[in-house]
């Protein structure tokens, strides 16, 4: 009996051993998602699965913040209305000159709408294969989802554009009601686009049926039925946004700085050499000014 209780301790003390050497290998426990308080989350891939985790919201960006792109802010919000009300609605693509809103736009619908419901899930393009993950984890909540894929774009060679557009169709995991994707891309196709594309069969690589290469190419931007366009800002527009966040952001330091900083003749001079030398006039620039200018304001006079 002696021997019995020695060899099941010696046994207990080596799958001990052994289970503090494994440990470390093993995947984090899942985060568990209290979809009541969190507004928006990534999908995060894992070495043998992924999990979602939650991300802070920026509350700082509302509609009335993305400006000059009312035509294009009004359709998508009008999509984003139909959709949390469980009416029919459209994936969305929103596609064009970089830094004209099209990422602030998304911030701000989530804003707007997540006391009505609204969630929103970051998705990277290569994570999409781990939709039926992802869906699982939802698919038992009484949300909203936006699946939402940034600066979406895919290489010649990279095949997850066909996982995207069997998603999309449905082919392949078909959405639940309550999940719909929106993307953002400076391609209006997602693919690159060549020269040989256009060029007769026997000079496009040999390929008889050379036009469907080019169909090939724009079908997936088809998938998505809604498309909105963004435009380069003129000088007029720029400055425009530039002066709305030195205000709107000279007022949210007021409370600690005790002071206020006001859009000026100085602010829009130096706001025209910033986009000068950037080489850029858009939404992102005028607000990266923005917070410059108004912290070298601050820091000057208040002596902090």
């Amino acid at each position: 009996m002696k021997s019995e209780i020695t060899l099941d301790k010696t046994l207990m003390d080596k799958l001990s051993h052994l289970l503090d050497a494994v440990e470390p290998l093993l995947p984090p426990t899942p985060e568990k998602i209290d979809w009541s308080t969190t507004m928006a989350v990534s999908w995060v891939s894992g070495p043998q699965r992924g999990s979602l985790r939650a991300v802070e919201l920026d509350t700082q960006i509302a509609l009335e913040d993305v400006l000059g792109v009312d035509t294009q802010k009004n359709k998508v919000v009008q999509n984003t209305r139909q959709f949390i009300k469980g009416l029919p609605a459209n994936n969305v693509l929103l596609t064009g000159s970089r830094g004209t809103g099209k990422s602030s736009l998304i911030k701000a619908l989530l804003n707007a709408f997540s006391d009505q419901g609204l969630r929103v899930i970051q998705v990277d393009k290569h994570d999409l294969q781990n939709m039926p993950q992802i869906l699982e984890v939802i698919s038992d909540q009484a949300y909203r989802y936006i699946l939402f894929c940034d600066d979406l774009s895919f290489n010649e060679d990279d095949t997850n554009y066909k996982v995207l557009k069997s998603i999309l169709d449905g082919a392949m995991y078909a959405l639940p009601e309550n999940v719909a994707i929106y993307a953002t891309s400076n391609r209006r196709h997602l693919m690159p686009e060549y020269q040989r594309d256009n060029e007769a069969s026997a000079l496009a690589n040999k390929e008889i049926h050379h036009g469907e290469v080019v169909e090939e190419k724009i079908s997936l931007s088809d998938r998505f039925g809604l498309w909105v366009s963004f435009y380069p800002m003129n000088q007029a527009l720029y400055l425009a946004v530039a002066e709305h966040w030195v205000n709107r952001l000279g007022v949210t330091m007021e409370p600690k700085a005790k002071m206020l900083v006001k859009w000026s003749k100085a602010a829009q001079a130096e706001s025209l050499r910033w986009a000068l030398v950037r080489g850029n006039r858009s939404g992102r620039s005028a607000y990266q000014f923005a917070r410059h200018w108004v912290g070298q304001v601050i820091l000057e006079k208040s002596g902090l």
